[in-house]
């Protein structure tokens, strides 16, 4: 099965950062992931030493915003599935 989930996410003709799965598809998608762990690692760090619970809720926010952003503007548009779809399922 995993097998399965590598194959689709190599199958990438139109270049998406994101496949339906809501997984990093490329390497832009890896630095998008990366970038928001980045801000909300920041956030845990300046709410540890500034004494801020705030600046962490506000990292994990601007985390969210990021990944789910670039998630719809640069991946596959939603749409309900169950698992991973078709050769024929592609549309």
């Amino acid at each position: 099965m995993f097998k399965q989930y590598l194959e689709y996410l190599k199958d990438n003709p139109q270049g998406y950062w994101f496949k339906r799965l809501g997984l990093p598809a490329g390497r832009q998608g890896w630095l998008v992931i990366g970038i928001g762990l980045a801000l909300a690692a920041a956030g845990f760090y300046v709410g540890e030493t500034d004494d801020a619970p705030g600046a962490a809720l506000l990292g994990i926010l601007l985390m969210l915003a990021l990944v789910f952003t670039f998630g719809y503007w640069k991946g596959e548009k939603p749409r309900w599935q169950w698992g991973i779809p078709k050769k024929d399922d592609s549309k």
